[in-house]
């Protein structure tokens, strides 16, 4: 099953490979948020939370989700921003609830939109086969919840054996000169010779025959990129690597990367601002031969939400 998003109004939604979904609302003049997550299968149940940016006085403050007069308390989870989150006992009442609203704010004052809410919500409904049950969230039915489907199967990805890295890392290491005269390198080099990040290059050892060489190509503000190749000895046959993700062609780069030889893996985070309240997070594992795409997180609207309650685009397992 491929990932999904679709914009209704104000609101956005997004399925994963493995049909976990999530809707998201803004706050009226870009303050606030508010995030429907619910797993796959009959036994799923709705898992609501939201927040703001707050100031110094609301940093500690408990707050409620508010529908047409009706207060939903919620629990704090983080202060900056604030992000709290519904008991789930109440949490189907409010999703619900939030579907047929007209008025609806987090905490004292900060006002919710609800324009496109119920077609978000319909729209996981019809992605997870829950309209007309009892568990819907937005047109719940007389249907038993044993009628929902369950998840589909996630992919499988086994990282290879873990392999010494003495001489290797990311500090201070060198580029091998069979690198050194590939265009595309050379480009990079060229761009970053006079900047603080072309000395950033990262090596690892993935096997006893094939190295892993990162490969500094720009800085900014706030985000910093890198080229993959795969080696053999010294540097020497290099390719570059093939980063897949749900949105885009493959490429070499990453944005904020960097290689963990204890998990196999490269991570990359991509930040849409300064604050990380947008962006894409992605994980590549080694399996012997090539990078395999494990996870990938994106929130492409910068509302304020912090990275841990951004919706799963790709999972594995």
């Amino acid at each position: 099953m491929a990932s999904e998003s679709e914009a209704f109004r104000d609101w956005i939604a997004v399925c994963d490979n493995g049909n976990a979904c999530f809707a998201y609302g803004p706050g009226r003049e870009g303050f606030g948020w508010i995030r429907v997550a619910v797993e796959p299968g009959p036994d799923a149940r709705p898992e609501v939370a939201a927040g703001y940016w707050p100031d110094q006085a609301e940093k500690t403050r408990a707050f409620a989700l508010t529908i047409d007069g009706t207060n939903y308390p919620m629990t704090l989870a983080a202060n900056e921003p604030v992000a709290a989150e519904m008991p789930a006992a109440r949490a189907l009442e409010a999703v619900r609830a939030l579907a047929n609203g007209r008025t609806a704010r987090i905490g004292p004052e900060h006002e919710l939109s609800l324009s496109g809410a119920a077609a978000a919500l319909l729209w996981i409904d019809e992605r997870q086969g829950r309209v007309n049950t009892v568990t819907a969230l937005r047109r719940p039915g007389s249907r038993p919840a044993s009628s929902v489907p369950g998840a589909p199967p996630l992919p499988v990805v086994t990282p290879a054996q873990a392999v010494s890295q003495a001489g290797f890392g990311d500090q201070n290491q060198v580029l091998p000169a069979a690198l050194e005269t590939v265009p595309a390198v050379a480009e990079c080099r060229s761009e970053t010779s006079e900047h603080w990040i072309g000395k950033e290059v990262m090596s690892a050892r993935l096997n006893a025959t094939t190295e892993l060489w990162a490969v500094p190509c720009f800085a900014g503000a706030y985000n910093m990129g890198h080229d993959w190749y795969i080696t053999g000895p010294g540097g020497r046959a290099p390719r570059p690597a093939r980063l897949a993700s749900t949105s885009d062609a493959p490429t070499a780069g990453t944005i904020n990367g960097g290689y963990s030889p204890e998990t196999r893996t490269i991570t990359a985070f991509a930040k849409g601002r300064g604050v990380g309240d947008c962006g894409t997070a992605s994980t590549w594992t080694w399996t012997g031969r090539e990078f395999t795409l494990t996870s990938e997180s994106e929130m492409r609207e910068c509302w304020g939400v912090p990275a841990d309650y951004w919706p799963t685009t790709w999972r594995t397992r």
